[in-house]
């Protein structure tokens, strides 16, 4: 959506974070049964769920709060983003499933600095930016 956001559930990122998070929710039950597979689990999810939890919990806040709050969710991103590598280097994710959600958290990644740097160049209502980040264009992620 561009233009002014009035909810949470308006922002595109908000809702690519929501869709990659039930995605994992599925992706979950192909891990092992047993301690190990659980706790990888646990924090795959603890993580990925924490990105629009974040996006959620800052927006109607202050811009330096709400700023800060997507820093904390980028940092989520990039704690997913450590747990889905070694989910598909452990052979718990298919390649495909796993390149699926790895090209997502990275454009996530890139969503929050973009929207964080917009809050913080704003000067009142918050928009966000224009679509220019797409799956198809992230080409490499290892």
């Amino acid at each position: 959506m561009v233009g002014q956001v009035k909810h949470f559930t308006d922002l595109c990122v908000r809702r690519m974070a929501h869709q990659l998070f039930v995605a994992l929710l599925r992706d979950a039950d192909s891990f092992p049964a047993g301690r190990r597979g659980s706790i990888l689990a646990e924090q795959l999810l603890r993580s990925a769920g924490s990105i629009g939890a974040n996006i959620a919990e800052g927006f109607s806040r202050s811009r330096r709060k709400f700023a800060n709050s997507l820093d904390i969710a980028l940092g989520e991103a990039n704690e997913a983003e450590s747990w889905l590598y070694k989910a598909r280097d452990a052979g718990w994710l298919t390649e495909e499933a796993a390149a699926e959600r790895l090209r997502t958290v990275v454009v996530l990644e890139k969503m929050l600095s973009s929207l964080k740097a917009a809050i913080a160049a704003n000067d009142g209502a918050v928009r966000e930016p224009e679509g220019e980040y797409r799956l198809e264009q992230v080409d490499d992620v290892s």
